[in-house]
């Protein structure tokens, strides 16, 4: 970023959260000349809209993301399905068969077979 031109405003990325037991969630990016105008602009902006609890209002060169490089780690081995929960779907539907199964009349019957030997 060091070709980037100086300006007078710069780009901040706002943040809020409704209840104090919510999670902050990213909501839009906003020109400001300084961190105390960004903060005003955003409150005046959610105070009109909705409930707030919080608002943190961040100047996006503080904001680090990962390079392509970095990225690269992210990436998921293929045989590694069995650690989603989607792949475990199939149980539900097994331990139906099972409760069934195991209260069929015919065992039901033969337990007691089992105990006047």
């Amino acid at each position: 970023m060091a070709n980037e031109t100086k300006t007078f405003y710069q780009e901040y990325e706002v943040f809020s959260k409704r209840t104090p037991t919510a999670s902050f969630q990213h909501q839009f990016s906003l020109l400001a000349p300084n961190e105390e105008m960004a903060l005003v602009m955003a409150q005046e902006n959610f105070m009109r809209r909705e409930p707030v609890y919080d608002i943190w209002v961040v100047n996006r060169t503080n904001i680090r993301g990962l390079d392509q490089e970095e990225k690269q780690i992210l990436n998921r081995l293929d045989n590694k399905e069995y650690r989603n929960t989607k792949g475990y779907g199939y149980l539900k539907k097994k331990w139906r068969h099972y409760e069934q199964k195991m209260f069929d009349e015919k065992e039901i019957l033969s337990w007691g077979k089992e105990q006047s030997k």
